[in-house]
């Protein structure tokens, strides 16, 4: 007995793209050009929400703090993944599936449930204020509603994207390279210099570029752990919208935060390519 090709997969991928294609075009692009045309048309048609960003300090002073918060970060990610996702990629079965498992539970914890998780950890009765008053610290500092309490909350609700990026790759580093350059004289340090860090590259830059784009739209934990002076440009749309009902600027400031990050994965697939952000540095 023959069998038949089913006809969906004969006749291309536009059938299996079909029920994404409407989704995206339901969710996501009309109320996408929904925003587009209120930052053209409130309160009159123009581009006078446009003129207004580019004239105003304020926006300009959030934007660089967006972008600085957004570097430091990114970098704060980097440094605490890195030696989380080698010690999983070369550490035994077992021991890489907890410290992953570890991982995906803070991945999958509510960000609101973190945040209010830091509220407590880092507020005037919770325990770090408690331990530094013990060790002597008399009055012990003020964390919450500070640049710190934002900047370690949001390193911490990164850290799984950097930590799974940095991991895909690891995972595919042959350790013979490493020995074959320890074989060769290298010390351990130089083989890991020389030999890995290059070979680890690809997760690095894919993990750098998720964390930073996510840090960007970040908007819960500046607001609610951060100092007023730190606010980014979430918060700027959100108190355009929530607070004075300028939905014409909001949009306008939507719009930008979007052309932005599209400026970034346009820089990113100039020289890596999308595919590889996705599937870990490989083609």
């Amino acid at each position: 007995m023959k069998l038949r090709a089913s006809p969906v997969l004969t006749d291309g991928p536009i059938p299996l793209m079909a029920p994404a294609a409407i989704f995206l075009s339901i969710f996501f692009l009309v109320p996408l050009g929904y925003v587009g045309w209120m930052s053209l048309s409130q309160p009159v048609f123009g581009l006078q929400n446009f003129g207004r960003l580019l004239h105003s300090s304020l926006f300009a002073s959030v934007l660089y703090q967006t972008f600085k918060t957004a570097f430091l970060v990114t970098v704060l990610s980097l440094v605490f993944a890195y030696p989380l996702a080698y010690a999983a990629a070369n550490g035994s079965k077992r021991f890489a599936t907890f410290l992953l498992t570890v991982v995906a539970l803070s991945f999958w914890t509510s960000y609101l449930v973190r945040t209010y998780a830091w509220m407590v950890i880092l507020g005037n009765q919770g325990p770090v204020t408690a331990l530094l008053a013990w060790l002597g610290w008399d009055p012990a500092p003020k964390l919450l509603y500070t640049t710190f309490s934002a900047t370690l909350a949001m390193t911490h609700a990164l850290i799984p994207f950097m930590t799974m990026s940095l991991f895909s790759v690891m995972k595919r580093i042959d350790p013979l390279y490493v020995r074959a350059a320890e074989s060769l004289g290298a010390n351990p340090l130089r083989a890991f210099a020389t030999v890995y860090l290059p070979l680890s590259a690809p997760g690095i830059v894919n993990g750098c570029t998720l964390v930073f784009i996510s840090c960007l739209g970040f908007y819960v934990m500046p607001v609610l752990l951060g100092s007023p002076r730190d606010q980014m440009i979430a918060g700027i749309i959100g108190d355009q919208i929530e607070q004075t009902l300028d939905f014409g600027l909001g949009s306008a400031i939507s719009i930008v935060l979007l052309a932005l990050t599209l400026a970034i994965y346009a820089l990113y697939n100039r020289f890596f390519g999308l595919d590889r952000l996705w599937a870990g540095g490989d083609r």
